[in-house]
């Protein structure tokens, strides 16, 4: 298979309200609009917030950022988002921040530190 691109899609009740959150409050840049949906860049990917769900979000799912600066990421936005967890280090690492949008959509910040394996230059070993 070859992948052209990908985004993951977003149903939500409140669609407006969706949108407003992850223009607003994340700062996603607007990839483009449509009629019924919004998508924005994440990265190397999107998300698209179109239509309108029935069943809302779900717990096995989480949206995966990876920022420059988790805790001034988190200090940025954490008056506008419901806070999970603040920023820590986990046994794996990583330094994560765990908040949810207006519909419960889990979303972790994530920080590579820089002397994680993920960032070592294993070429010379």
């Amino acid at each position: 298979m070859e992948i052209l691109s990908s985004r993951l899609i977003l149903r939500p009740r409140d669609r407006e309200r969706s949108v407003r959150f992850y223009r607003d409050v994340l700062g996603l840049a607007v990839s483009r609009e449509f009629a019924v949906g919004t998508v924005f860049f994440t990265g190397g990917g999107y998300l698209e917030v179109s239509g309108a769900g029935e069943h809302g979000t779900s717990p096995d799912q989480v949206l995966f950022l990876q920022v420059r600066d988790v805790r001034a990421e988190f200090e940025r936005v954490r008056d506008h988002v419901e806070v999970l967890a603040g920023p820590a280090r986990q046994p794996w690492g990583l330094d994560e921040a765990w908040i949810a949008d207006p519909e419960g959509m889990r979303i972790v910040l994530v920080e590579v530190p820089a002397d994680h394996p993920l960032r070592v230059d294993t070429r010379g070993e």
